[in-house]
């Protein structure tokens, strides 16, 4: 795709302006041969019913995503308001990410972290490049969901509202 020739964006103001949109927290998690591994993700949505497919966005740096793309399947765990430090955890970089997280391997050889509000297991459909990101697309294959309200980000904190459920 040819880029148009727009004026720069100036990156600050990129980052400023979209954190206004709020978004819920997940964390995408699979197995290295038996080890957790996982991080934090915002960009994540619903993608089709038919076949039922999600999709998220993973910068390039990342170091977990090469090992959950290797075993070709993994688990969005869509984190509930009281998951901060789950989320924390799984948002640095490091090793021993999972210690003081609570999780299981699902039926499909996921990750599921104990106490999300809802889990999506998938396998891996495409990868695309997109910038500085990769455009990940899943196939779902189960899902799980229990009551509860979301942990939110915006503007560039955590954020809480009223939700009926």
């Amino acid at each position: 795709m040819e880029r148009l020739n727009a004026p720069r964006i100036d990156a600050a103001v990129f980052r400023d302006v979209l954190s206004r949109f709020a978004s819920g927290i997940t964390v995408v998690a699979g197995l290295d041969d038996t080890e957790p591994v996982g991080f934090a993700c915002q960009s994540f949505a619903s993608l089709s019913l038919d076949p039922p497919l999600v999709m998220l966005a993973v910068g390039k740096a990342s170091t977990s995503w090469p090992r959950i793309e290797r075993a070709g399947r993994f688990c969005v765990n869509i984190l509930a308001e009281d998951q901060q430090a789950t989320c924390a955890a799984l948002g640095r970089s490091g090793p021993d990410k999972f210690a003081d997280v609570p999780w299981s391997v699902s039926e499909h050889d996921t990750v599921r972290i104990d106490g999300a509000l809802a889990t999506v297991d998938c396998h891996l459909a495409d990868v695309h490049e997109a910038g500085d990101h990769y455009i990940i697309t899943g196939e779902v294959v189960d899902l799980a969901a229990q009551d509860g309200r979301p942990l939110l980000y915006f503007r560039s904190r955590y954020a809480t509202g009223v939700f009926a459920n």
